[in-house]
């Protein structure tokens, strides 16, 4: 029924032989009995039992399923039932490995384990394939982007307006309104020259900023070079980038400018996780 349905994974698994109820567990051990077993032990051992009358309206679609289209069914696939439950335990499993994997994404991260209701409605909403899907939970906003589970720290609309920052050298700049913190240690990245050379800016996106990443390669536009990266639209536009006078030099997550890297300064973003 729920297969017909469009159910997900937990409703296509059909009723859980052992699952939590009000902090209980509570067992179903006849699931993989069927019914004429049943009756048949009932009428061995004298035993009474109520018949639902609803059972036999076909207007309800279990009884639909049950009574007209199983039969059907069966003249086909005689084992229907049985591939079914089969198919069933499958999903239940790849279920049980969503609600496991969510919890540990979210433990990882250091965010709160929701009650199994909400961790049901969380996996539903982002199973949906739906790009828009946004969930706030415990300060965080998940999204999924190319079948990946991100966690966003805070949206855009929390932060504070961030403008023009000058860089003057500091091993350690933090940019609240983006919810970060600018560092810099020793390696290969801006060469020392350009170090000393004009002014540094961090900045936001204006549209149409240009980097090259390989010497042999064309400059090419921020847009194409975060898409390949796989960097989310979203975190682009709270992405600081640093310029030197008017020429872009670096950008978090692609890299320095083939025209000033070298030994110096390696910057990294870091956002934070409050």
């Amino acid at each position: 029924m729920n297969l017909l349905r469009g159910a997900g994974l937990r409703g296509a698994s059909g009723i859980a032989p052992l699952a939590r109820f009000e902090g209980k567990m509570l067992a179903r051990p006849l699931l993989d009995v069927t019914r004429r077993a049943i009756e048949e032990y009932a009428r061995l051992h004298e035993l009474e039992w109520v018949e639902d009358e609803s059972n036999a309206d076909e207007t309800l679609t279990r009884n639909f399923v049950r009574r007209r289209l199983g039969p059907l069914i069966e003249t086909r696939f005689p084992q229907w039932k049985q591939s079914l439950a089969r198919a069933a335990r499958h999903f239940s499993r790849r279920d049980d490995q969503a609600n496991r994997l969510l919890r540990e994404f979210l433990k990882t991260r250091g965010l709160k384990a929701p009650s199994e209701a909400k961790l049901v409605e969380m996996l539903k909403q982002l199973t949906s394939g739906s790009s828009r899907t946004r969930l706030a939970h415990d300060g965080k906003t998940l999204r999924v982007y190319r079948n990946r589970l991100l966690a966003d720290p805070a949206d855009a609309a929390t932060r504070g307006r961030f403008t023009r920052l000058p860089w003057k050298g500091e091993r350690k700049l933090e940019i609240p309104a983006l919810g970060g913190e600018l560092r810099f240690r020793p390696g290969e990245g801006i060469a020392s020259k350009h170090l000393k050379e004009g002014s540094f800016q961090l900045r936001l996106r204006a549209g149409g900023e240009r980097l090259q990443l390989h010497p042999r390669r064309p400059r090419r536009t921020l847009k194409n070079l975060f898409q390949e990266a796989g960097i989310p639209s979203w975190a682009r536009e709270r992405t600081p980038l640093l310029f030197r006078d008017e020429e872009l030099v670096w950008v978090p997550g692609l890299g320095v400018d083939v025209r000033y890297r070298g030994r110096g300064l390696v910057p990294e973003w870091l956002v934070s996780n409050n």
